[in-house]
């Protein structure tokens, strides 16, 4: 494989993770939405999908391992397909997890809402925004933004505290809604987890551009404060829906 045809191999294969990462996140933005409306046929659609998802995963981590076997890349090329190899897995994972949101759209499907949903599509849009914004910084080696958005789970995890103790609000006064608020308690934590792989996505990128592995800032959800949270929420702002 002449150099030539390696960086242009490497520079397709760029753009397929910028087409995954596009995908995954259109996911999270179907599935919230399909959760908000109950809308199963939306939610099977979004599991079907997930098959285009991992066969593109594949196809990207092929076309990583023959750069690496057939032209031996040297620094900046190395360093960004070994972030590459990474930033899928992060991918592949928040694919998932719309697609676990999906399901229990259909578990939820005969079920009435609690609330309308209020605080879980702000975690989705903050979460979203995080992924597409890691995925610029990786498209336009970007480190200081790299550095940046980490600081944006703050946000996340905010919201994630919020609903934990509205629905265990709801939780405390129904025994019926048990169910339903323990689902939606997955579906935030799912979120939450989405915002952390953006922020592994941004770790990638850093390494990639500046060749030092770095733990960037992680929010940290204190169980203190989120126990004082539940204790505080009244019922009034339970109102306020998850």
């Amino acid at each position: 494989m002449g150099r030539e045809n390696f960086h242009r191999i490497l520079e397709e294969t760029q753009q397929d993770v910028l087409r995954m990462g596009s995908l995954v996140e259109e996911a999270i933005t179907k599935a919230v939405d399909a959760l908000a409306r109950s809308d199963v046929k939306a939610a099977e659609e979004i599991l079907r999908a997930d098959d285009y998802i991992d066969d593109l995963n594949v196809l990207i981590e092929t076309n990583c391992l023959n750069l690496l076997a057939l032209q031996q890349p040297m620094a900046s090329d190395l360093r960004t397909i070994a972030a590459m190899l990474d930033i899928i897995i992060d991918l592949e994972r928040i694919g998932d997890h719309a697609g676990d949101i999906a399901q229990i759209t259909r578990n939820l499907a005969n079920e009435p809402h609690l609330k309308p949903l209020v605080d879980i599509p702000l975690m989705a849009a903050k979460a979203r925004e995080m992924l597409r914004e890691s995925l610029d910084a990786f498209s336009h080696r970007d480190a200081q933004a790299a550095h940046d958005i980490p600081r944006k789970d703050d946000e996340v995890d905010r919201l994630y505290r919020k609903v934990f103790a509205e629905l265990i609000q709801f939780m405390a006064r129904d025994p019926k809604a048990i169910g339903r608020a323990s689902n939606l308690l997955l579906v935030a934590l799912y979120l939450e987890r989405i915002a952390d792989h953006a922020t592994n996505i941004c770790e990638r990128v850093v390494y990639m551009v500046e060749g030092v592995p770095k733990k960037l800032k992680r929010s940290v959800v204190e169980f203190a404060e989120t126990s004082r949270s539940s204790e505080e929420a009244s019922p009034a702002a339970a109102e306020g829906g998850a």
